[in-house]
């Protein structure tokens, strides 16, 4: 379990397939801070993706963790490239403070960057959802988890698949979402006798999406409760005779 707050931003220095069916390994540097008191099977969740220590080095700041098949399907981390950084948040202790959500490391979907608009000295952001079925756990002013960090929801639209989280100043300083890029429109000049212009949308870089998986437990077992409260139902009836 992680709380989505990041704790620092590592560097993929080796990216090793493993094969087509099995996966990748990363080789992530830069990694000192989280590295003391790590082991071998531990958890970090890196973009998001709760990932398992399989070899680390604290003294280099070095450790690796393998991507199965499943995780390059979900996530946005068979995009990674050497020398990209990535969030990195240490499983959470017992005698820490919950400062924010849980977040199992579990990725959901992805999104897409749609625009950046400042907002003082924050940023206001929206973003596409790519699987539109996961927009009822959505909620304004609930939670979600962005390549990894926990951040409130200000704006869902429903109907665009489209929702918007602040990012405050401190947060830009700290997570690799103001790296990425966003979506625009570009022109393309077309060949004729008179020229034209066509424009073309151009997503933006992709992050990865955990929705609040308090809603996943709760919208997620609507259907077996109403079967749950039916049998009871029809079963207090027949011992009434009604």
């Amino acid at each position: 379990m992680f709380t989505g707050l990041i704790e620092h931003l590592s560097r993929i220095s080796t990216i090793t397939p493993v094969s087509a069916e099995e996966g990748f390994t990363f080789t992530l540097d830069q990694a000192g801070p989280i590295l003391g008191d790590c082991s071998i099977g531990d958890s970090i969740c890196i973009n998001g993706a709760c990932l398992t220590v399989t070899s680390f080095d604290a003294a280099q700041g070095i450790f690796t963790v393998g991507l199965a098949p499943e995780t390059l399907d979900r996530t946005n981390l068979g995009q990674a490239k050497i020398g990209d950084y990535v969030n990195c948040e240490r499983a959470m202790a017992g005698h820490t403070r919950f400062g924010g959500h849980m977040v199992q490391g579990h990725v959901d979907t992805t999104a897409t960057i749609d625009s950046v608009t400042p907002d003082g000295n924050s940023l206001r952001y929206i973003f596409k959802l790519s699987n539109p079925s996961l927009l009822p756990y959505l909620v304004e002013k609930g939670y979600v988890a962005i390549d990894g960090a926990s951040l409130t929801l200000t704006v869902v639209d429903d109907k665009e698949a489209k929702f918007g989280i602040m990012l405050i100043a401190h947060s830009q300083e700290k997570l690799t979402l103001t790296k990425k890029k966003v979506g625009n429109v570009r022109y393309a000049e077309e060949a004729s006798s008179c020229v034209s212009m066509n424009s073309r949308y151009q997503p933006g870089d992709t992050v990865n999406i955990e929705v609040d998986c308090v809603g996943k437990y709760v919208l997620g077992s609507a259907d077996r409760i109403e079967s749950l409260v039916e049998r009871i139902v029809e079963r207090k009836l027949k011992e009434k005779g009604l």
